[in-house]
């Protein structure tokens, strides 16, 4: 499964329709929140330390003893982990294998497998620019090469030219590729499915996962798996039409049951810890914090509001790679932040005995210096208070199906409101590492995060007024996005079981 966003949520959607049919499944996804280990699973679950100790090991030592003299080096760490994946499956004698591509496709190490059984596209969008290419186009391409001869293959809904780029690949490499319909066709009127993710973008993501699921099961024997509604259409692509639809059909329990099983720590997660409460969404595209900012919206509003009206609202924000930072925080704006506060993907200054957490590729003067921007392009914002709401969806993202698909309705209660009358503070702080930040935040009053002892941090007057609106409010709504690896930085200090 490849794509710009959403394609681990697929990932996890459909190992988890798998599994509910009996099957032993293995699961390889990128990046990990807390622990390497999460990157490889057996049935949903991270493989256990002793199994990761002696598959890495078992995968070193071959390498070691068969390498060629002249070219001596290691995998680097993507691949390295890519390879032990596939061992692990082999040697845990699992039913299938879910892959999650790394960045791209064509090129990507995952992109060895022959014939899978069946290959998805989640949702494209611009990401990873300096590897993929900078248009649309470019990246449609690269994500296209994982299509293989013969192999169906599924995308949800896409704009006009990556569309038509992902179908150019598809004839190519003569792949049967078909447009899943929205999931509102697989529901029985008056009963929706639930989703074990929230967000209404998920909704795409859990009908690209049925496809997916669906045809494995048929293709390897598993026929009870719900009646179709529509016969299997033709994979033959005019140069004018959209790839045909994919067939409707009724999800059986287990295929129902499993969508709304589904866990994915990190992706629109809400934690309830006394008066704070944490929206924590790893997204980082333009699209994906949109989708971010909706979500967060309507979960604050959904939230009871404190009889005193005293709530504080904090963002917590990091970006890395050559992502458009100002962008990305001009999107969020409509939330109405208090306090924008800016730190690292480092759990501690000190990255003794954190190794999960490692970046070898960065200092950490070059991540402090990008903290410093982020706040100053945040100030910037501020002072310019933009008062529009940039991140309504546009209607073109979903015009590229030619007609052939409406835009996906929102489900729910959200209404889409302007901005109520809360004062816009350009309040902005930078911490040095995600546990001073944490400690800010939550001026000791979040019960599951054990603050270290106070070292009289940041004696920047905002720091110190900020702390005494933090300690008297009856409610701080907390939204920690842009990263991944900080959403995986803030939920091992938040939930120390993560660690385990």
């Amino acid at each position: 499964v490849t794509g710009t966003k959403g394609k681990g949520s697929v990932c996890a959607f459909t190992e988890r329709i798998l599994r509910n049919f009996g099957l032993k499944t293995g699961f390889y996804s990128s990046p990990h929140l807390v622990q390497v280990r999460e990157r490889i699973r057996i049935n949903g679950q991270p493989i256990s330390k002793e199994l990761f100790s002696k598959y890495f090991w078992q995968v070193y030592n071959r390498l070691e003893e068969t390498k060629d003299s002249e070219h001596a080096a290691m995998p680097a760490y993507f691949r390295f982990l890519t390879i032990m994946a596939f061992h692990v499956f082999l040697q845990e004698k699992v039913d299938l294998a879910v892959v999650e591509v790394g960045i791209g496709g064509a090129y990507d190490c995952t992109n060895i497998i022959r014939k899978p059984v069946v290959c998805g596209v989640s949702s494209l969008g611009i990401d990873h620019t300096s590897i993929l290419g900078d248009t649309i186009e470019k990246i449609a391409w690269q994500k296209g090469g994982i299509f293989k001869p013969g192999v169906p293959a599924f995308t949800v809904p896409q704009p006009d030219r990556p569309l038509e780029v992902l179908k150019e690949q598809a004839q190519r490499n003569s792949c049967p590729l078909h447009l899943c319909p929205d999931l509102d066709a697989f529901e029985k009127e008056g009963k929706p499915l639930r989703l074990g993710l929230a967000g209404d973008h998920q909704r795409s993501n859990a009908a690209l996962a049925l496809q997916l699921a669906r045809v494995w099961l048929e293709q390897q024997g598993y026929l009870d798996i719900g009646e179709s509604r529509d016969p299997w259409p033709s994979p033959e692509l005019s140069s004018k039409k959209p790839p045909p639809l994919a067939p409707v059909f009724r999800p059986g329990e287990p295929m129902v049951q499993g969508l709304q099983a589904t866990e994915w720590l990190g992706r629109n997660q809400v934690l309830h810890h006394g008066p704070l409460t944490w929206y924590i969404d790893g997204a980082h595209t333009t699209s994906s914090i949109q989708a971010c900012v909706r979500w967060f919206r309507q979960a604050a509003l959904n939230e009871e509001k404190p009889t005193d009206g005293s709530e504080v609202r904090v963002l917590l924000f990091n970006v890395t790679g050559d992502r458009d930072t100002a962008a990305l925080l001009k999107l969020l704006l409509p939330c109405q932040f208090d306090y924008a506060v800016f730190c690292p993907n480092f759990t501690e200054v000190s990255t003794a005995g954190n190794a999960d957490q490692q970046n070898f590729n960065v200092t950490l003067e070059n991540v402090l210096t990008r903290c410093l921007q982020n706040q100053s392009y945040w100030n910037r914002l501020m002072e310019a208070k933009v008062s529009q709401d940039p991140w309504l969806s546009p209607a073109e993202e979903v015009e590229g199906v030619g007609g052939w698909l409406k835009p996906a309705p929102l489900h729910g209660s959200l209404l889409f409101m302007p901005p109520a009358a809360r004062q816009l503070n350009s309040n902005s702080l930078v911490f040095p590492c995600i546990s001073h930040a944490l400690q800010w935040i939550t001026q000791g009053r979040d019960p599951h995060f054990q603050s270290p002892a106070s070292r009289g941090l940041h004696p920047h007057p905002v720091a110190s007024s900020g702390a005494v609106l933090l300690k008297e409010a009856a409610a701080i709504r907390v939204l920690v996005t842009g990263s991944l690896h900080l959403v995986g930085g803030v939920l091992k200090l938040l939930d120390p079981s993560l660690s385990q």
